[in-house]
Order: structure tokens, then C-alpha cells, then sequence
């Protein structure tokens, strides 16, 4: 990790313990790394969006509107379906 983000071991260490804080520069290598956003990183949010899943919605996000609306029906029946189940098992 420490190679990664361009420093040494006891650097991380300060990190972990909070004596330290990152620069904006590397927060941003470490969450890229942890493969999670930054506001995840610093709890500004409890919500954890992989690198994967939030490379999908930005693509989402570039289809034409028509597509979209298509693609969010089949999401949505999906989550309903699994829902029922979960309900009735």
C-alpha cells in the first residue's frame, strides 16, 4: 500500500491511527486502491459504491433516455422479485 501511494510503512501507520491525515492527492490514491470513493473513505457516507458499480451507472448514464427507461424497468422487477422472495421465504 505504502508503495502505491508513494510513501513508506510507518506513514500508513499514522494514517490508521489517526494521528495523521492524508493529502486530498493521496486520500484520493488510497481510495482508488481500496477500490471505493472518497467520501466513502473519509465517512462522509456509509454507503459503499465499488469502482464497478460506479463505472456502470456513469455508463448508464451516457445511453439515450429511452434505453435508460427500458434498463431501469428490468432493474426494478428484479428488485421486487428478490424482495418477494426474500419475504416469503
Amino acid at each position: 500500500m505504502a508503495k502505491h501511494l508513494g510513501t513508506k510503512a510507518p506513514v500508513i501507520g499514522r494514517y490508521e491511527r489517526d494521528e495523521m491525515k492524508p493529502s486530498i492527492e493521496t486520500a484520493t490514491k488510497l481510495a482508488d486502491l481500496l477500490e471505493v470513493s472518497l467520501d466513502y473513505l473519509v465517512g462522509k457516507t456509509d454507503f459503499e459504491l465499488d469502482t464497478k458499480t460506479l463505472l456502470r451507472v456513469l455508463e448508464v448514464q451516457e445511453l439515450p433516455q429511452e434505453v435508460r427507461e427500458k434498463l431501469f424497468y428490468f432493474i426494478d422487477m428484479s428488485i421486487h422479485d428478490f424482495k418477494a422472495k426474500i419475504a416469503y421465504t
